[in-house]
């Protein structure tokens, strides 16, 4: 099973499950929520000094409820129960006073996806800060012998960032993937003349 920060994507589902089934309790016609986990790491280098090493880790929930077709939303950072609890409660008082929008509300069900396939998009890369620098560093100085003309350099950055979602609504969907993102980078500055 896929994890991120070790928390699995069955928690997350569980999050999404009870905020969902406390809209429902709670007078909402419909609901959606959403949780992510996510963290990572950017290093950036200019003309082969380290300029930053950033590490990033968020982590979130967020539900929108409707009654009939007034809708509310809230979000939290907090993914404890009581902090997820009191999220739905705002996103439903919110509703209780929110005009009417002919347009709001959920996707038919038959219109949601049943059969998710697999696309491979979690591919780890445990990449500590020290071999991020050296790659933005070695990134860089191959850039700049390339051509005579190269005489500055705006830096290279290398990032890598891993993260977990979950998405669930009130007309029985609730699915989840892992997923990462890689990048190597690096702008030159050329003159001539």
């Amino acid at each position: 099973m896929q994890e991120v920060d070790g928390t699995r994507i069955p928690e997350l589902k569980s999050i999404v499950s009870e905020s969902l089934q406390l809209a429902r309790k709670l007078g909402a016609s419909q609901a959606e929520a959403d949780v992510s986990l996510q963290k990572g790491l950017t290093t950036t280098v200019r003309l082969g000094e380290v300029e930053t090493v950033e590490y990033q880790r968020d982590r979130g929930m967020g539900i929108t409820v409707y009654f009939g077709k007034r809708k509310g939303s809230a979000s939290t950072a907090d993914l404890s129960p009581r902090a997820v609890a009191e999220t739905v409660e705002k996103a439903c008082d919110i509703a209780r006073y929110t005009a009417e929008d002919e347009c709001s509300g959920l996707a038919d069900p038959d219109e949601l996806a049943r059969d998710i396939p697999d696309l491979d998009l979690d591919h780890p890369w445990d990449l500590p800060p020290e071999q991020a620098v050296e790659t933005a560093r070695a990134c860089e100085a191959a850039g700049r012998v390339v051509d005579s003309r190269i005489t500055n350099s705006e830096g290279a950055s290398v990032s890598s960032h891993r993260g977990v979602r979950v998405y669930g609504n009130s007309h029985g969907f609730l699915e989840g993937f892992p997923s990462t993102s890689h990048s190597v980078s690096c702008v030159l500055l050329a003159q001539s003349g």
